[in-house]
């Protein structure tokens, strides 16, 4: 199934080479995108591009690095002559406890799931003020609206997610940017293996109002709807998909 509802757009998608960022990045080329896939695992993202076809390409970009945000960027200016869509998708997530959790594991999660954020949403708001359009998608998550025992650093990055898109969506509306955050729940990807490793797998999802953890696809859609203009009204919001786990 195919449609135009993001017919003319260009789309960078970090973490785009498995999990939700694949499924975004499919949704999105589906919808008339040309998306650029940016990832650490090379073989793997470059892949998923060759399988969407010739409206996607890939490029290697570590998050926590602001001058290959520069670079890729400018070179997706350069080749595309705009940037529209920003899904700043890329993230780890293993555990933290308080007590236990070492300061380089704290710190590689804020570097990622946070600054790498924060550097996403600088690099692309250079260029979507001065074309005065664009959406930025932050993918933060259900602890970044509350606590989860053990996962510290994770909450501290998401919450900070949350922040940062209220921020800059003030900062970049009166440029025509929007900027917005979606929060999954337990979404079924490989990042969600650590609940199995855990042994949490049934009792996480007796806690779903839904009975069940989320295909990547849902989340994806999501993405979808505010990339597109059908949520032109939309910034600094908040959309939760999380089966009702926050209800």
């Amino acid at each position: 199934m195919s449609g135009d509802r993001l017919q003319g757009k260009v789309a960078l998608i970090t973490g785009g080479a498995r999990g939700m960022g694949e499924r975004e990045a499919r949704l999105f080329a589906s919808e008339g995108a040309t998306v650029i896939i940016a990832d650490v695992l090379d073989e793997l993202g470059t892949a998923t591009a060759a399988g969407i076809g010739g409206s996607a390409s890939y490029v290697h970009l570590d998050v926590t690095d602001a001058d290959a945000w520069s670079a890729v960027v400018g070179s997706v200016v350069e080749q595309h002559g705009q940037l529209d869509v920003l899904v700043n998708n890329a993230g780890v997530f293993y555990p933290t406890p308080l007590l236990t959790a070492t300061e380089a594991e704290y710190r590689r999660i804020i570097d990622i799931n946070q600054v790498g954020v924060f550097l996403g949403l600088q690099a692309a708001a250079r260029v979507m003020t001065t074309q005065h359009r664009g959406s930025i998608i932050n993918i933060s998550s259900i602890a970044g609206l509350r606590g989860s025992p053990g996962f510290v650093a994770y909450n501290a990055s998401k919450w900070a997610v949350r922040g940062m898109t209220r921020s800059a969506a003030h900062e970049l509306a009166p440029h025509g940017v929007r900027v917005n955050s979606i929060h999954p729940g337990i979404i079924d990807t490989d990042m969600a293996t650590v609940f199995d490793d855990m042994g949490v797998r049934d009792s996480l999802t007796a806690r779903i109002p839904l009975g069940r953890w989320a295909d990547p696809m849902e989340v994806a859609r999501m993405a979808l709807y505010l990339a597109s203009d059908d949520s032109s009204y939309s910034t600094g919001s908040e959309f939760i998909v999380d089966g009702g786990m926050t209800a």
